[in-house]
């Protein structure tokens, strides 16, 4: 009889979210008339500089191993932008270019954890976050931040999590899947905490470009060179620059932890694809009006959409700050038949509301908010409308 598969890798679950996706795509593939909802990336094309500067690389033969930290040309780049954006200084040793800001994060927690130690995470949360600790053998410490402090983790909270253990804190700002912004003052008070208690920050950032309203974003690393140290930050092209695709994310940190992370991701992946670094590098060095005009779509949407929402009854949000998300609160409807099936949860809301609405959206059951969906934005307005119809129509169908 073979051997048992590893224990550590045995026990990371699959996404929560792939019922709904694969049932989604399979009607979508049938012929039928669905509207998804769930799309984490903008649904923008990549600019066409960026596009130009892949194709310039291809041509002259840019396709070779780089080091292992990504090009000095793009660190140099992440260090600009984020001195310009954030007002943090980095050296060019001190940032780590992967495949995609999700490989950052694994190496992150790879760097810092050992079996045993505690991450704490505030729920609602991305629902990588409890896998990846999981993967490199720490303990996810779930924080329930409910509606009440806004879905944000306070001092206080933090404060009370934290054990003998805990190793890190993941911070997720602006947030997936809430959408909440982190004001300077919030960030101070948790900063304080971890600084008091010697626990790392991963700072994930990688929605910074996408912030609406009155809400100005400020990186948790600007707050000083004793929360600097402690900070692993976690970026990339991804959202703000619709590259997801590309697979380009970073991380900036202390230069000792920038080289463990360097020397794991030399034996893990070798480098990053040269061509993206390219890409990446002309998307963080050239003029950002592009990008600028696809936040302002977003806003906009953003804007139509909490406006209709309003104007239902019984549905409840908390109005997203940033990201290109919204969480929506389906209390009111457990216990009731929709769509001929009874809702005790937001998965049954979910796989109901696709069947019977041909609407998809993302249950929150593995955000650690069973009593939510996920709305994304990242979709045309005429969509948006179309979509909030069918929901009036699901809700209140005669």
């Amino acid at each position: 009889m073979p051997k048992e598969l590893s224990r550590i890798a045995a026990q990371v679950r699959a996404s929560t979210t792939i019922a709904i996706d694969t049932k989604y795509k399979e009607m979508k593939a049938a012929g039928m008339d669905v509207i998804g909802f769930g799309a984490g990336e903008p649904d923008f094309d990549t600019p066409d500089n960026i596009k130009m500067e892949a194709i310039r690389a291809i041509g002259s033969n840019f396709t070779r191993y780089t080091p292992a930290a990504g090009t000095l040309e793009l660190r140099e780049a992440v260090c600009t932008r984020l001195e310009k954006d954030c007002g943090v200084s980095y050296k060019p040793n001190e940032v780590v270019v992967s495949n995609g800001a999700k490989q950052s994060l694994f190496l992150a927690l790879s760097a810092l954890v050992d079996p045993g130690d505690e991450v704490i995470i505030a729920a609602p949360y991305w629902v990588s976050y409890y896998e990846l600790i999981r993967m490199v053998g720490g303990v996810p410490v779930i924080v329930e931040c409910g509606e009440t402090s806004g879905w944000k983790m306070t001092a206080d909270m933090l404060r009370a999590a934290i054990t003998p253990k805990t190793k890190a804190f993941i911070l997720n700002n602006p947030s997936n899947p809430s959408g909440v912004v982190y004001t300077t003052g919030e960030l101070s008070d948790l900063a304080r905490v971890c600084v008091e208690s010697d626990v790392y920050i991963i700072a994930d950032e990688i929605y910074y470009k996408l912030v609406y309203g009155d809400a100005r974003f400020t990186s948790i690393a600007a707050l000083g060179e004793d929360v600097k140290r402690l900070t692993i930050l976690i970026n990339g092209v991804s959202k703000s620059y619709a590259m997801t695709g590309w697979r380009i994310g970073y991380s900036a940190a202390a230069p000792e932890i920038a080289k463990v992370i360097s020397n794991l991701q030399s034996h893990m992946s070798s480098a990053p694809n040269s061509i993206a670094q390219k890409a990446a590098t002309e998307a963080l060095t050239a003029s950002q009006s592009s990008i600028e005009l696809m936040r302002r779509a977003f806003e906009a949407r953003r804007e139509y959409f909490i406006e209709r929402v309003s104007e239902v009854p019984d549905v409840k949000i908390i109005p997203p700050d940033g990201a290109f998300y919204v969480m929506m609160d389906i209390s009111a409807f457990i216990g009731r038949t929709l769509g001929g099936v009874e809702i005790h949860n937001a998965d049954d809301f979910a796989d109901a509301f696709l069947t019977a609405g041909h609407v998809a959206l993302v249950p929150c059951t593995g955000f650690g908010a069973p009593k939510h969906v996920r709305w994304s934005y990242a979709t045309s307005l005429e969509n948006i409308k179309l979509g909030l119809d069918r929901l009036e129509s699901f809700l209140f169908a005669k």
